[in-house]
């Protein structure tokens, strides 16, 4: 949490990765009232506030790639597919629609009130959203190695924009790991229904057992917390979003950026511009091909010099 946070001051990058530190906050409050409740079973607001904080870091982290992949996509601009502001707008539209659909399927499910059919339907709802999870982790992945192929078919990829495309696969592996546990946690509860007589044994382990909680949940999200601060992306980026690499993969520029000069809500509906293709026409004005001012960036000279090193070193590696 405390590294997260200087390396945001360090980086100076507090708008992309700046929920990181938040991530950590909210993992530690899950994990003291965690402690604190193993020590006072008949506490039900504790249990509640620590499932509650525990399971809301993932997607937050799921965010934060969501904001690098976009910057990624903003320093590679012309093997983008789409425009890299809506990589943000269109995942997290739709990630807050699979929020909506577990707010829902989770109250239909809590209120005992409710006749057994509608409690039924929270239950379809909220593992409809934990599969929609997955689906846009999946298109997410999809989309980031699309670019990495492109990148790969030019011989475009030094080292610095290897490198954090990696972090970001890793740091997706390990979300996406955690979602399914989830996954098959829930759908093993939602299937338990206490009969007399029944067993111990025969519940689900994964229900059963703790262990599981910690490697599949505590351990990976630490893993993904220590991957963040060991590999931050902010090192390989520049903090200009119009900051480009040029096409010779060294030369860094500073261009006029993306203008999509379609209304917002049209942007929103159509991220890929399909509309503007069918007509012959750009979604984006090819601002690289027209030139820029070779750039220094604005993170401090010694930070963007020891970028730019690897950036050239990765280029003769890529070229050998």
């Amino acid at each position: 949490m405390v590294t997260h946070g200087y390396q945001c001051y360090r980086y100076k990058c507090w708008k992309v990765t700046g929920l990181l530190p938040w991530c950590g906050c909210i993992y530690l409050a899950g994990f003291i009232l965690r402690e604190i409740g193993a020590f006072q079973y008949s506490n039900l607001n504790i249990y509640i506030a620590s499932i509650v904080l525990l399971y809301a870091a993932p997607p937050i982290y799921e965010l934060v790639n969501y904001f690098i992949l976009s910057r990624i996509l903003y320093y590679v601009p012309y093997h983008s597919p789409l425009h890299p502001g809506r990589v943000l707008t269109t995942f997290g539209a739709i990630s807050a629609v699979v929020e909506a659909l577990n707010a829902n399927g989770a109250a239909r499910l809590a209120n005992s009130s409710l006749s057994e059919d509608a409690q039924e339907t929270g239950r379809s709802l909220l593992k409809a959203a934990l599969c929609l999870q997955l689906g846009i982790l999946g298109a997410f992945v999809f989309l980031a190695a699309y670019f990495h192929l492109k990148c790969h078919k030019s011989s475009l990829l030094p080292s610095n924009l290897n490198n954090v495309l990696i972090t970001l696969y890793i740091s997706s592996a390990l979300i996406g790991t955690r979602t399914i546990y989830r996954t098959v946690e829930y759908f093993s509860i939602a299937d338990l229904h206490p009969e007399p007589g029944r067993e111990v044994s025969d519940i689900s382990p994964i229900i059963r057992y703790e262990w599981f909680f910690w490697v599949f949940e505590a351990s990976l999200m630490t893993c993904n917390t220590f991957l963040l601060n060991w590999r931050h992306p902010m090192r390989f980026l520049p903090r200009n979003n119009r900051i480009y690499l040029g096409k010779d993969g060294v030369t860094e520029i500073e261009g006029a950026g993306y203008q999509d000069e379609r209304r917002w809500w049209i942007t929103f509906i159509d991220p890929f511009d399909v509309y503007g293709m069918c007509k012959g026409r750009n979604m984006h004005r090819g601002f690289w091909e027209q030139g820029g001012v070779e750039s220094m960036g604005q993170g401090g000279a010694n930070h963007q010099v020891e970028r730019q090193r690897e950036v050239k070193e990765g280029h003769r590696t890529g070229a050998a």
